[in-house]
């Protein structure tokens, strides 16, 4: 009988299908240029093991503080930022270099800027929150009327409630903070990325679907492969089911041409068995998960490919576009 092929080759093939077929394409808000594809799916079956890719080592701690933070409903990068998690820092820091340029704050590096948020409550209160994203959009959607809608809860209430329902779905996409169709003052200088989530149970089974608008193939896709297939399993085990696929489906995924030599080394290795994972009998609602709930056992990987982070994206300003291309 043919052995069943490593589920992780279909993060590998994607690479090789936009390494071949990518467009060259160039980001308005800081000139980066990426070789891109469009309209890709890839999924996971968790009976194969956990998908935390092997053939290069995913920061595991950012995917548990992160997905945290996400279901705690926060919006703040204090939380992050003390648990020594720093993959949101340039984003407030973007905010406050726009200040900067408008001689409304002290000038700073990012460096001082982040130590500034660890130490002072107050300094990171006002500057470490970042509007319309994620947590926010999860757990405390802005309706008109001033309430907060809180999605999580309510997909999780439908799928006990009707484990056959098409609804079960928790959307980040919000144009009135989106680029040009928001007020200039309330525009988004994040952009939603992994923009919406649909669950659905068959056979006792919960799968649960990504769809992806823009997606960083190298550094960003392994970490939310991980980061929403713990989603997956979280859900499943609140909702009294088994953990099923997880289905990530793209519209723009691309490499950043700077990443091109890193994308080839990783190419160069073969994938390891998927790791195994825990969930603690702790968690019986979505606001019971912390990260100390969750044991990844097994996992081996391949070491670490650094490779530099892109902040690319959201409402695109000038003199944001001149300190990236500077730092490039």
């Amino acid at each position: 009988m043919r052995e069943k092929k490593h589920p992780e080759f279909q993060y590998l093939n994607l690479l090789k299908d936009i390494l071949k077929n990518g467009t060259k394409q160039t980001d308005l808000g800081t000139g980066v240029t990426t070789r891109s594809v469009f309209g890709r799916q890839i999924r996971f079956d968790f009976k194969d093991g956990f998908p935390l890719l092997t053939t290069k080592k995913v920061y595991w701690k950012g995917v548990l503080y992160e997905l945290s933070w996400f279901l705690s409903g926060q919006s703040n990068i204090k939380y992050l930022v003390d648990n020594g998690v720093h993959i949101w820092d340039d984003y407030p820091y973007k905010i406050y270099r726009e200040l900067i340029e408008k001689n409304k704050v002290p000038s700073m590096s990012k460096e001082e800027f982040i130590a500034r948020i660890a130490d002072d409550e107050k300094f990171a209160k006002k500057y470490g929150e970042l509007k319309h994203i994620y947590g926010e959009m999860w757990r405390r959607w802005p309706a008109k009327s001033g309430r907060t809608i809180d999605q999580v809860k309510w997909l999780v209430e439908e799928l006990r409630k009707d484990p056959d329902c098409h609804n079960a779905l928790v959307n980040s996409w919000n144009p009135e903070y989106l680029y040009s169709m928001a007020k200039k003052e309330e525009a988004s200088r994040f952009p939603i990325c992994h923009n919406m989530y649909q669950c659905s149970v068959r056979n006792g089974r919960l799968s649960l679907q990504l769809y992806q608008r823009s997606a960083d193939i190298f550094l960003g896709v392994p970490f939310n492969i991980a980061s929403y297939a713990l989603l997956t399993i979280i859900l499943a085990k609140i909702t009294s089911n088994q953990p099923g696929e997880f289905i990530h489906t793209f519209g723009d995924v691309h490499i950043y041409e700077n990443h091109l030599d890193a994308v080839k080394e990783q190419l160069s290795r073969s994938p390891k068995p998927f790791p195994k994972l825990e969930i603690s009998d702790k968690v019986k609602e979505v606001d019971d998960f912390l990260p100390e709930h969750i044991k990844l056992k097994n996992y081996e990987a391949h070491p670490v490919i650094k490779a530099e982070l892109s902040p690319t994206g959201g409402l695109a300003t000038k003199s944001w576009k001149k300190f990236i291309q500077k730092k490039n």
